[in-house]
């Protein structure tokens, strides 16, 4: 049986109160459309239709070609969003699912048991409910005896019974898609807003003999849609813990979930430790038996085994297996970290590939460079890397070792096993094994401070007659 869905995304929602279009609004790192287009695309719906409003261009841009698109130029309710995809769909043969794009906490596995069901049950249509501690305000599901849906009473018009009844139309279904179509014909706007509702087609499929079900959701949270700021709020909490617990579940210890902010992309080993304070973002991917923070911020970095990152940051980087990263260090787009690397305190790395071994404990700024195995680099240590128009490329060699508070003026290249002497400002290449020392020659006046104390006293109280 093929699989469809459409996904309603033309409200621009007013209430976010936002320049940026109600859907994509992010929720854990992703777009709340994008969370829903991966349900669905989990749920193994073969076509998808997004259904925008005007200025959705940014919507479409974002989703790229992972739907097919079309225009709801008026907004005059859910029933006609869904008939907005007839001409795309009107013809297939099949079940159709039909989402929000501001619902991003429904699952693949709660729609694929929506889809069971369905078929199961031959249902013409099925709608997805749930049990909520509070229904104030939404639609209620009216069941007989034997637990078959009647029908959907919209708040406004419950009786004092009908309104003591928790379980709610999340407005989410599936249909039979060409009963779906021939039903929404029927749907007229004689109601208060003047719109047509997607509700009134289960009414009209009842009414002809049809088979409507219901399925109720496992967690009331999956139901819920995002409407403002305090929405997204909430919706981002609810998915946190899920994340959260998802990882828990697979092997990773979370010393405090609370404290910890984990967005939908990132992938983690087990036996990794995830400590207090700690966000990963975007396309993060750690291995196993790492400790991350506390207070560590990693953004779209690829992480190995065995690592542990402290109090820093992390961006576009690659961190191999058994590195040590921090305190307070910070890791710039294009770094690449070789197997057991330490990058201490205060250190900064940009666009740089360090081989295994190696190590920059602690003060020091190594950018643009391509620094071999082993390498010593000390304390305050920097590649001069910029000269205000161009960036240039610094070469250290395996075994070499930088002393330190040395400028390396880029482009140049220290060899393998060579030697910076402390202090020294190196401008041009230094050859293998070789020892290079660029400073002023020391040299000490006997007794001459007394007379700088004195010049100095001496022009203070200058200052102070004038």
């Amino acid at each position: 049986m093929k699989v469809m869905a459409i996904v309603l995304a033309a409200g621009q929602g007013k209430r976010m109160k936002s320049k940026l279009y109600k859907v994509l609004h992010p929720v854990c790192g992703k777009p709340m459309v994008g969370h829903v287009l991966q349900t669905v695309k989990d749920a193994a719906c073969e076509r998808t239709v997004v259904v925008l409003g005007h200025g959705a261009e940014t919507v479409r841009a974002y989703l790229g070609d992972g739907a097919e698109f079309v225009l709801q130029e008026q907004q005059l309710g859910t029933g006609h969003a869904v008939q907005q995809a007839e001409p795309l769909l009107g013809e297939e043969t099949g079940t159709t699912v039909i989402l929000y794009g501001d619902t991003p906490l429904v699952t693949a596995a709660t729609i694929g048991e929506l889809l069971a069901l369905h078929h199961k049950t031959e249902a013409a249509a099925t709608v997805l409910t749930a049990v909520v501690p509070n229904p104030q305000g939404l639609g209620r599901i009216i069941r007989d005896e034997a637990g078959n849906v009647l029908r959907i009473v919209e708040q406004k018009d419950c009786t004092p019974e009908q309104a003591a009844i928790t379980e709610i139309n999340t407005g989410m279904y599936c249909f039979d898609n060409k009963k779906l179509f021939q039903a929404l014909k029927q749907v007229t706007n004689n109601n208060a807003q003047g719109e047509y509702y997607l509700t009134d087609v289960m009414e009209i499929l009842k009414n002809a003999g049809e088979t409507v079900g219901a399925y109720c959701a496992p967690d009331f949270a999956e139901g819920i849609g995002v409407n403002d700021r305090v929405g997204l709020a909430e919706a981002e909490s609810l998915m946190r813990a899920r994340i959260n617990r998802n990882h828990q579940i697979n092997g990773v210890t979370i010393i405090d979930p609370a404290a910890t902010y984990i967005e939908a992309d990132v992938v983690i080993g087990s036996d990794t430790v995830i400590y207090p304070g700690t966000v990963l973002r975007g396309r993060t991917v750690i291995g196993e038996d790492c400790a991350i923070g506390p207070h560590a911020d990693v953004t779209d970095t690829q992480i190995g085994n065995g690592v542990t990152v402290k109090h820093s940051n992390a961006v576009e980087s690659v961190i191999s297996d058994d590195c040590a990263v921090g305190p307070y260090a910070y890791l710039r787009p294009g770094t690449k970290l070789g197997a057991g690397c330490k990058i201490g305190d205060f250190v900064e790395i940009k666009n740089a590939e360090l081989g295994e071994g190696t190590k920059v404990s602690h003060l020091s700024y190594v950018g643009d460079a391509k620094v071999g195995k082993d390498v010593n680099i000390g304390c305050g240590a920097i590649t001069v890397n910029y000269d205000g128009y161009n960036k240039s490329l610094t070469e250290i060699g395996d075994r070499a070792f930088v002393g330190s508070n040395v400028n390396l003026i880029a482009p140049v290249k220290i060899g393998d096993g060579a030697y910076v002497v402390a202090g020294s400002t190196i401008t041009q290449d230094v050859p293998d094994n070789d020892v290079a020392i660029a400073r002023e020659r020391q040299i000490n006046k006997p007794g001459y401070a007394e007379k700088l104390r004195g010049r100095a006293k001496a022009k203070k109280e200058s200052q102070a007659k004038g």
